[in-house]
């Protein structure tokens, strides 16, 4: 894939990456520049100053993310709560911050279709900070997708037999500037290290360069560590897949042409609204100004007042005009409606039309959600595959570099939310007849919950109640109860 004569990036991803980059635009609501030709259904005045659209895109990946990472999943291992195992994987989720990285990686992977994990051993800011505020450890990562470039077997597109991370660095010297590529090859067992020369071949109006070619090797650079470890370094987690291609597939591109439609809608009913919001008044003839010729004086196109026939067969109005504003509103509503079935987002999960929450119980609201739950639950699949295989990398990793742990080397397990609040009132109901109105929670762990108070704090609120119980005086309740006889 990487040798001398050759382009980068590879002709055969060149489409991928690019699918990447449109689609990160319309994420980040930049629309404009990726519907461009919504300027030819416009008026040469209009495609000029207005373009009105909408960040639905955004909102499509966002609520993906917020179902899938917004409440943090358990990860269990071994056989108790406190086992070397347990609190090996907690020390690699803390010490990466892996819920971020979780998160920003279901957020790019619903726009991308594709997301990697790298795991590497080393320290955080590679030495430029001491040791011992950085020490070496095990690093869980993202990676960007448009520097990998997977290596399928021969006959198998679907399984990838090395991952090379390839990414283009301008280094610049005293009297020149120079182009190299950086790559990293991770096979299993193995990472290969290389770096090329090579040269712009293909630059945009905006000085972006697309395409590089490779004119030669810096045979120095190359150099090859063994990870002792079985599996190369890299984890693919797909969007979701088809079963004859590693790539995945993304949440926005096939809803493309009513994000445009959409907009243009938009763009029209704004301008309809401009027009009504200025517009050209008649009046009757001889109202205007004359000038040494005798003809009125008037300009239509800055003053918008021009004469009409005579004084006593019209009065001075605005000329205004039917945009048919009510049709073009039901357009839009069945456009967004349309969008929202297609991507698999039904509106009670916005808060907006007729959402039905008022009054309905969890498990209503549960199955008004099964839609976007399904959705969730496809991408869930391939994230569940996926950490357990980083989580298993990181510890293959420590013990290789280490030499020696102190757990055994295991499979966790993955238990995601379903990022639903919870219905504690039903979730109570449910409980009391499961246990027949036995109680199934301590006063302090219910204190702690409700309140919000650490352990320490919640004792001590039960030792003032236990006080102040012992303190009060009888007879209170005493009188109480003979008031109510």
């Amino acid at each position: 894939m990487f040798t001398i004569g050759s382009h980068y990036p590879d002709r055969a991803h060149r489409e991928r990456i690019k699918r990447y980059r449109e689609n990160k635009k319309l994420f980040l609501g930049q629309h404009y520049e990726i519907f461009q030709r919504v300027q030819h259904r416009l008026s040469s005045r209009q495609s000029e100053v207005l373009y009105i659209s909408t960040n639905l895109p955004g909102v499509i990946c966002k609520k993906s993310a917020d179902f899938l990472f917004g409440e943090r999943p358990t990860f269990t291992a071994g056989k108790s709560d406190n086992s070397n195992e347990q609190k090996a994987i907690e020390r690699f989720i803390d010490n990466n911050d892996l819920h971020i990285t979780n998160y920003e990686s279901a957020l790019s992977n619903a726009y991308r279709g594709d997301s990697f994990y790298k795991i590497r051993y080393g320290q955080e800011y590679e030495g430029a900070v001491d040791k011992t505020l950085d020490p070496f450890r095990v690093i869980i990562e993202s990676q960007n997708p448009e520097y990998v470039f997977p290596e399928t077997a021969l006959g198998d597109t679907n399984k990838t037999v090395a991952y090379h991370i390839a990414y283009p660095v301008l280094v610049k010297h005293s009297d020149n500037e120079e182009w190299i590529l950086n790559v990293e090859s991770h096979y299993p067992g193995r990472i290969q290290y290389r770096k090329y020369r090579m040269n712009p071949i293909v630059v945009t109006v905006d000085n972006e360069i697309n395409e590089w070619q490779i004119y030669a090797e810096i045979l120095a650079e190359r150099k090859e560590v063994a990870t002792s470890v079985p599996f190369p370094l890299i984890v693919h987690v797909p969007n979701y897949a088809t079963d004859d291609s590693w790539e995945g597939i993304d949440d926005v591109s096939e809803h493309k042409p009513l994000f445009d439609e959409i907009n243009h809608r938009l763009s029209q009913i704004a301008s309809i609204l401009d027009k009504h919001a200025d517009p050209a008044m008649a009046v009757p003839a001889g109202t205007l100004g004359e000038d040494e010729r005798g003809n009125p004086i008037f300009r239509v196109g800055i003053d918008k007042v021009f004469e009409v026939m005579g004084k006593d067969e019209v009065i001075p109005q605005y000329i205004t005009w039917d945009g048919q504003l009510q049709a073009a509103f039901t357009e839009l509503e069945h456009l967004i409606k349309m969008l929202l079935i297609n991507a698999e987002i039904p509106e009670i999960a916005l808060g907006v039309g007729d959402a039905g929450t008022s009054g309905a119980s969890g498990l209503a609201i549960k199955w008004r959600l099964n839609s976007i739950l399904a959705k969730i639950n496809r991408k869930r699949q391939y994230y569940d595959k996926a950490l357990k295989r980083v989580l298993l990398l990181a510890q293959l990793l420590e013990k290789a570099r280490q030499g020696k742990v102190d757990y055994e080397v295991t499979v966790p397990k993955v238990k995601f939310k379903d990022g639903l609040p919870d219905d504690e009132l039903e979730l109570a109901n449910i409980m009391s007849i499961r246990t027949s109105g036995k109680p199934t929670i301590s006063q302090k762990a219910a204190m702690m919950w409700l309140d919000d108070l650490t352990e320490e704090q919640a004792e001590a609120e039960l030792a003032r109640m236990k006080t102040e119980e012992e303190s009060a005086d009888p007879s209170i309740f005493q009188e109480a109860e003979e008031g109510e006889e």
